[in-house]
């Protein structure tokens, strides 16, 4: 029983590992160490220095997207969550769909909504907020320029939603 216990432990810190990468060390862990540690990412883009980003959504019930960046050295420099209210803060009215990527990585695609009415297009985030509770992160463009129109966030419960697991997340 207890053999059983050590393997089950050791099977959990692996997978939350893989899942944020948290086991990777900056300035020594290479690109193929992050892939194989973290899985392919859904995102990657090199920059004109060299340097990568690579994006790792967990949703779409998951509540954390992942990016990581690679300096022009080949070696990890940073993973953050970027689903936080520093990564929303960022989005501003007048950016383009590619900077909303760049920063908040891929939405779930099943939660992308067209209103043609208001010829707007919808990119939805799922994120744990300040309170412990399940919330969206919302993008609003215009439709025929894919420029941010503006952002909002609600709570599950304020949509209703909590019948779909629980309002509450941990962090």
């Amino acid at each position: 029983m207890k053999r059983l216990f050590s393997i089950l432990a050791a099977l959990l810190l692996t997978a939350c590992a893989a899942y944020s990468g948290s086991g990777l060390k900056p300035g020594e862990a290479g690109v193929a160490d992050v892939i194989r540690v973290m899985g392919a990412p859904a995102v990657r883009w090199q920059n004109p220095d060299g340097s990568e980003q690579l994006a790792y959504p967990r949703g779409p019930y998951g509540y954390h997207t992942y990016m990581v960046r690679v300096g022009s050295d080949g070696k990890l420099q940073l993973i953050e969550n970027v689903l936080e209210p520093s990564g929303f803060a960022q989005v501003k009215a007048g950016m383009t769909k590619d900077q909303i990527l760049r920063i908040l990585g891929p939405s779930y695609s099943g939660w992308t909504t067209y209103f043609k009415a208001r010829d707007e297009l919808v990119w939805e985030w799922r994120y744990c907020d300040d309170w412990k509770e399940a919330a969206r992160f919302n993008v609003l463009f215009d439709g025929t320029t894919g420029i941010v129109r503006s952002a909002l966030s609600l709570r599950e419960s304020q949509m209703g939603l909590c019948d779909m697991g629980g309002c509450l997340c941990s962090r």
